[in-house]
């Protein structure tokens, strides 16, 4: 567990008006799933200075080369809150790159700066889900996993509210195999093989892993899962103890270019898989902390990741520090494309993933009943 952490007031330049801003606000219906959402009534989306059309995509958008939403550096600037909040965001690690955002906000005092006294706090997702749904955290960083779909479905009044990063264009994080005589990387027959992997079914990359498998003559439902640690996994697929593996970074680099082993697909560019979900103390309950909470999320990716963030030698330093891991591990994997938003279809594709790894049930769940955007849409002033 990480403690409280009060900023400690690094100053960011004043953000120049831009001319592209709305020129009035208007207002925007809070509802969402009318059931759990009537307390939010309706809430004014104003303009924000510094975000103007690039703040917001399409959700339809689901090109790879999609550029993310950004706003320039320091925007949406800080909104502090009448009176200060304590946050707790569960996460189920804080060494990992993509948690760098939550991190680098409670280091630099972006979260202090809107009025949250804010905790991170190590716990695994399944506990986190009900500790969530009953108000005792206030958002997990994680992904909307099959625990949570069924979490939803079973009653959760939970949200998938901001997303996290998308893969860039050389990473090959994602599917591995070991060749066998005759096989090459466009001719792999993936049925009945047997898959290495240390999360097991029911996590968000069934999703990539089915279009992988689809696109080898194999399927979810035609492999073999064998789970492991993370320090078996490559192990596995070397010595023959499993035929394919869901390698991680910065792992995948081990093999890459290596004779025998040939990389298959993984998660889709431009579409983030995971992010930040909120339960009912921040959808419904205190929404403008909500909105806080998302608008210094926003403002630390507009200023320290806005781009290749690798580039920057002295970051780069900074990070490893933050993170605890090894400077030269971070630095062997390409950046990560930080990105707040949230596409459209993402869960109904998940749900489809899932349903055919046999760990959900039923219709799946529509979108409305699963991602609201408007907070951070509200926090970019998008109407």
């Amino acid at each position: 567990m990480r403690g409280r952490h009060h900023g400690y007031g690094v100053a960011l330049a004043a953000v120049g008006t831009v001319g592209a801003l709305l020129l009035t606000a208007c207002s925007s219906p809070y509802a969402g799933d009318a059931a759990s959402r009537t307390t939010a009534g309706t809430r004014t989306i104003r303009p924000v200075e510094g975000c103007g059309t690039a703040s917001w995509t399409d959700p339809a958008n689901l090109s790879p080369t999609r550029a993310p939403a950004r706003c320039l550096p320091g925007a949406p600037s800080p909104s502090p809150l009448s009176q200060r909040r304590k946050l707790t965001i569960a996460t189920g690690t804080l060494s990992a790159e993509y948690v760098a955002p939550l991190e680098v906000a409670l280091d630099k005092g972006e979260f202090a700066r809107e009025g949250l006294d804010v905790e991170l706090k190590v716990l695994p997702t399944p506990d986190a889900l009900p500790l969530l749904a009953k108000g005792d955290v206030d958002a997990l960083w994680a992904a909307p996993e099959a625990a949570v779909m069924n979490g939803v479905r079973g009653g959760f009044d939970i949200r998938w509210v901001a997303g996290n990063f998308s893969p860039a264009p050389t990473s090959k994080s994602g599917l591995w195999v070991r060749l066998k005589d005759g096989e090459s990387a466009t001719d792999v027959p993936m049925s009945g093989k047997r898959l290495g992997t240390m999360i097991g079914k029911g996590s968000v990359i069934a999703y990539p892993l089915q279009k992988a498998l689809d696109d080898h003559g194999g399927s979810l439902k035609k492999i073999q899962y064998q789970q492991l640690g993370s320090a078996d996994v490559l192990t596995a697929l070397r010595n023959g103890g499993v035929d394919s593996a869901w390698l991680l970074d910065p792992v995948w680099r081990t093999v890459d270019g290596k004779p025998g082993y040939a990389f298959l697909g993984g998660q889709p560019q431009g579409e983030p898989l995971g992010g930040l979900l909120y339960g009912p103390n921040l959808l419904t309950d205190d929404v403008d902390a909500g909105v806080a909470l998302l608008r210094a999320y926003i403002r630390t990716i507009d200023t320290y990741f806005a781009s290749n963030y690798k580039q920057d030698e002295t970051f780069v330093t900074y990070l490893a520090k933050l993170l605890k891991i090894d400077r030269a591990i971070l630095r062997s994997t390409p950046a990560l494309r930080m990105d707040w938003e949230i596409r459209a279809g993402t869960t109904t594709r998940l749900q489809s993933a899932y349903a055919a790894q046999g760990v959900t049930s039923g219709p799946a769940l529509p979108e409305s009943r699963t991602v609201d955007r408007r907070l951070y849409e509200e926090a970019v002033g998008h109407s």
